[in-house]
Order: C-alpha cells, then structure tokens, then sequence
C-alpha cells in the first residue's frame, strides 16, 4: 500500500488524528514525517541516517515554503475574523484548507519516494517515530508519540 494510501486509511482509526494533531500543535512535530517513519516500519523499510535526514529535509522545505503558510492562513480565517460574512469566510476556509491538505499529500508522495526497499519483517513504529521525531526536533515528544502508536492500527 503506498503512504499517502496508508496515512488516508489510519487517518481514520480511532485516536489518531487526535494524538497527530496533538503532536503537531503542542510538540511541532510534522505529521506526514511521523507517518512516513510509522509506514516504513510498517512496511519493513528501515531507512538509514541518510536516508531520514532527506526525509526531514523534505518534510522542512514543505512545511517552511507551503504548509505553514497555507496553516497560517486558515487559521486565521476562523469566525472570529473581523467583517468578513460567515459564508464568503468559510468557502476561502474551505479553499485553503483543501491546498493545504494537497500540500501535506504531495508531502507524502515525495516523502514516499525516499524510503528504501522492504527488507525484513515489521519493525516497531514507535521507535521509527522517534527517530524521524529526532530529525525534525531537538526535543523528542515521547509521550505523544507513545499515544500515537498505541493508536495506530497493527
């Protein structure tokens, strides 16, 4: 199953984009990266240093130069905005939204084409997370990442 398949499909599970959203609003954590790093174990790719700091890089220069800018501005297009009719603010909300997520999806599929070959069994998820949680950080979100992969389906 491809990534951008795997993520869609556990999006889904029960907990999930909860414990994602948590992760990526208290602790900045990137999500696709995390999924990236959750799907390969998964899938028994272990992707070596190189190969997760090109995954953090790529996740970096998606985030910097189109997703949190894209965030930032459906954020601010909530119901508090100041004279803007609900319905005109809720269909840019809408707009932004959509090229946000094709943002994060686009994200997935090149994030995707990083990752090596499968080459053994399933690893465990909670340690790839880690690891990708390293890249992207300086600090390690343990506890958010625990809720994530005890959500994530096996």
């Amino acid at each position: 199953m491809s990534l951008r398949d795997w993520s869609l499909t556990i999006w889904a599970a029960d907990g999930v984009a909860e414990a994602c959203l948590e992760l990526q609003d208290s602790a900045g954590q990137n999500i696709p990266l995390l999924l990236w790093a959750a799907w390969c174990a998964s899938e028994g790719r272990v992707p070596d240093e190189d190969a997760l700091e090109a995954a953090g890089d790529t996740a970096r220069a998606w985030q910097e130069t189109a997703i949190a800018p894209l965030r930032a501005v459906r954020r601010a297009l909530n119901p508090r905005a100041p004279d803007l009719a609900d319905a005109d603010r809720e269909a840019v909300r809408a707009q932004v939204k959509a090229v946000e997520l094709e943002a994060e999806l686009r994200l997935l599929t090149a994030l995707e084409a990083l990752a090596p070959a499968p080459c053994g069994p399933a690893q465990p998820l909670l340690a790839a997370m880690v690891a990708a949680a390293r890249v992207w950080s300086p600090m390690t979100p343990r506890a958010g990442l625990v809720r994530l992969a005890e959500r994530l389906p096996a």
